[in-house]
């Protein structure tokens, strides 16, 4: 049975691409791609069918991730289909909850640096879309170090699914 994790943030053309390219990476390198199916959307709809903006798609590349990304925005459908739903600031985490048909739904609604020990109170991973490039590699470094915790997550469920 095949695990689905999505990763929601504004308009999904920067957080959530990158986090979503990120981690499709460490299912790669954990051998889990066929177990595990890694997707992202936005809260809102202002960039459905657009790329991921140029500066997400240049920081991921020059890192070695993919960045090929088409954006959408979260349905309240979706909820059925999906293991785990990854917000990427506690707006979304709100929005998401709120969004949710059952209350089984809103506990699938988890902040992405909750997974990241090191990163405290502070779980918010920060727009960077009205900012300047240096904002896109800060946003790349905490899903980074979240992705770790979240891959032993995934890892976990995916294992017990197995057994």
């Amino acid at each position: 049975m095949t695990y689905r994790v999505c990763f929601v943030c504004t308009g999904n053309i920067c957080r959530s691409p990158m986090a979503a390219s990120v981690f499709r990476a460490r299912v790669a390198e954990a051998d889990l791609e066929d177990l595990v199916e890694v997707g992202s959307a936005g809260t809102g709809g202002w960039h459905e069918g657009d790329g991921a903006d140029p500066r997400a798609a240049s920081v991921l590349r020059e890192q070695g991730y993919g960045s090929d990304h088409t954006a959408r925005q979260f349905q309240a459908s979706w909820f059925s289909r999906l293991d785990l739903v990854i917000a990427l600031d506690t707006g979304h985490l709100k929005a998401l909850r709120r969004l949710a048909p059952t209350e089984e739904d809103a506990r699938k609604v988890r902040l992405l640096r909750s997974y990241d020990p090191a990163a405290g109170d502070d779980l918010d991973v920060p727009d960077p879309y009205y900012g300047e490039l240096d904002g896109f590699w800060e946003c790349l470094d905490m899903v980074e170090a979240a992705s770790t915790g979240l891959l032993a997550e995934v890892r976990e469920q995916v294992e017990g699914q197995a057994a």
